[in-house]
């Protein structure tokens, strides 16, 4: 990056100068009147005018005002700088696992807590530009729907593909956590995060959630905790002989073991009741996991008082030549 900066900017106040002397010099001249007066030009009707001359002297005041400009900017001591700026980023490993349970149909967020948790997500996920990102689902299984990538589109698109259903029914917290462990332990990078998103208590799987955060631990790996669900009863749509009719089903979220799995691996439990709190929330583990920024900054000054000189020199001269050789005067 190139600019110009003055190391001694105060000098740059002389230049107000100028303007009494521009003022001074155009009322100068419009008050003069002719020296000599005669009735009659016929005795100079033969001498040839030269129209330009008369141009002359403002033209040798143009310049000095110039000159003047330019010793002034000399005073000021202008420099060139130029800036280079080298920036490393090294971004963050994070795996979303997100419950799929049947309970996640609770229409405590609009219009269900599954598609409230998707669309936040999806949000965070685009304000990680520089972050490899995946996604793990659980209910009474997991599977992992996208692997770690920095190529956020497509893990986008993989949201509109997360259903209720499509596994077994039931949380296995504890087999969610171990397989978003699993796509983070042969990572290289410093910090390596999980988000596990959950509206329930861990009954199905053969990892425990506890062994899930030890082996998460262990890997160096820190687990953010969400609780989702409202306080008390959540409207859920329950399939009747007569259809689908909307009934109650109480909140259970085990937030004590939620806890613990946070807080043992340098996590953050967090409770969602709606969807601004659940927006809050990513905003915040957003801001707790920032993308480290090395910025290494060299600049360079180079004095262009050199070329402000020669150029005064020259400027100086002309108005030398045609002060004493163009306008010739005559003592």
């Amino acid at each position: 990056m190139h600019g110009i900066e003055f190391h001694n900017p105060y000098y740059l106040l002389i230049l107000l100068l100028v303007i009494p002397y521009v003022v001074w010099y155009v009322l100068k001249h419009k008050e003069k009147d002719a020296s000599l007066k005669i009735s009659s030009i016929s005795p100079f009707s033969n001498i040839k005018s030269n129209s330009m001359m008369r141009y002359i002297p403002h033209v040798i005041f143009a310049l000095r005002i110039v000159l003047i400009g330019i010793l002034v900017l000399m005073l000021a001591r202008p420099q060139s700088s130029i800036h280079w700026k080298k920036t490393n980023r090294e971004g963050i490993d994070i795996v979303m696992a997100i419950d799929i349970s049947s309970s996640m149909l609770a229409q405590d967020f609009k219009p269900n807590r599954l598609e409230a948790a998707k669309r936040v997500a999806q949000n965070f996920i685009k304000d990680r530009e520089d972050d490899r990102i995946g996604l793990v689902v659980f209910a009474g299984e997991s599977f992992t729907q996208c692997p770690l990538t920095t190529d956020h589109s497509v893990l986008i698109n993989l949201f509109k593909d997360i259903k209720c259903g499509i596994v077994e029914d039931g949380t296995a917290i504890g087999l969610g956590l171990a397989n978003a462990v699993n796509r983070l332990k042969d990572s290289k990078v410093k910090s390596k995060t999980i988000i596990l998103l959950t509206d329930g208590m861990n009954n199905r799987g053969d990892i425990s959630p506890e062994t899930a955060a030890d082996l998460a631990k262990t890997f160096g790996i820190r687990v953010y905790t969400i609780g989702v669900g409202t306080m008390g009863e959540a409207p859920y749509p329950m399939q009747t002989p007569f259809g689908i009719k909307m009934g109650k089903i109480p909140v259970e979220i085990d937030e004590a073991m939620l806890s613990k799995i946070a807080l043992g691996t340098g996590g953050k439990y967090f409770r969602a009741v709606d969807e601004n709190s659940l927006v809050n929330i990513y905003k915040e583990i957003d801001k707790l996991e920032k993308t480290k920024i090395e910025e290494k900054s060299l600049s360079r000054k180079n004095e262009m008082y050199f070329g402000l000189g020669m150029l005064a020199l020259l400027i100086f001269g002309i108005e030398m030549i045609l002060r004493f050789v163009v306008l010739k005067r005559i003592p």
